[in-house]
């Protein structure tokens, strides 16, 4: 109805896909031949503009198999690599279940989760959050633009605050790409979770912008924070 939860698939990016669904099928990572060096060519050009899309090194895109597998990586990833010494989380009461499950999942384990309240404007107080980030912090996580509200969050002013304070800064952006402007180095985001679906694109190729994360003990593929097969475009 309003496009939230999804979008239909644009026809031009249909387009695009269909050889890569009928004529160039090999796999990405084969590299032993034809069919496999023409997917790892159109794998790297959509990783290209993936990059460009959101002012990112093409290296610090990862793609995953959706964007509650980014979400997860992202915060278990960087919450569970620094455990040893910080074991503290910030998000906010209105993220979207999966990053909220994902901080409960993490409480289980024994790290702390701070839930920050938003104003009656749905917008976090950003002196709060100030407040909320501990020496043990690792990792602050706010939504860009809130999938039932449709509130856009200081994303630029909230990564400064964690760059100022040396905590990772990650943000769902699956609601806020290709409609406000992105940059994840002027906005000091460490890592974004976006999803094609959002933006007219398929429902097999979600996305997330990792800087930092090692989720998996294997570096086939998408590199150490990913393993498993690639899709084609």
């Amino acid at each position: 109805m309003d496009v939230q939860a999804t979008t239909p698939l644009d026809p031009r990016v249909l387009d695009a896909m269909l050889p890569y669904l009928i004529n160039y099928y090999g796999n990405p990572h084969s590299r032993t031949h034809a069919y496999g060096w023409e997917s790892e060519a159109a794998m790297e050009r959509a990783r290209q503009q993936v990059a460009s899309l959101i002012g990112a090194d093409p290296r610090e895109i990862i793609f995953t198999s959706g964007a509650t597998e980014s979400n997860n990586i992202a915060i278990k990833g960087v919450a569970r690599f620094y455990r040893s010494r910080k074991k503290h989380l910030v998000t906010t009461q209105t993220e979207h279940k999966c990053v909220l499950d994902s901080c409960r999942s993490l409480e289980s384990e024994g790290f702390q989760v701070t839930y920050l309240p938003v104003k009656k404007s749905g917008i976090i107080d950003l002196k709060e959050l100030e407040a909320a980030i501990q020496p043990d912090t690792s990792l602050v996580s706010v939504m860009a633009v809130n999938n039932e509200i449709g509130v856009k969050q200081p994303i630029a002013e909230i990564g400064r605050i964690c760059s100022s304070r040396k905590v990772y800064f990650h943000t769902d952006a699956a609601q806020a790409v290709g409609k406000i402007p992105l940059d994840v180095d002027d906005m000091k985001i460490d890592l974004m979770s976006i999803s094609a679906h959002k933006i007219y694109g398929p429902k097999v190729r979600p996305q997330a912008d990792f800087k930092v994360s090692r989720a998996a003990d294997t570096e086939d593929n998408e590199g150490p924070s990913r393993c498993g097969d690639e899709w084609g475009p």
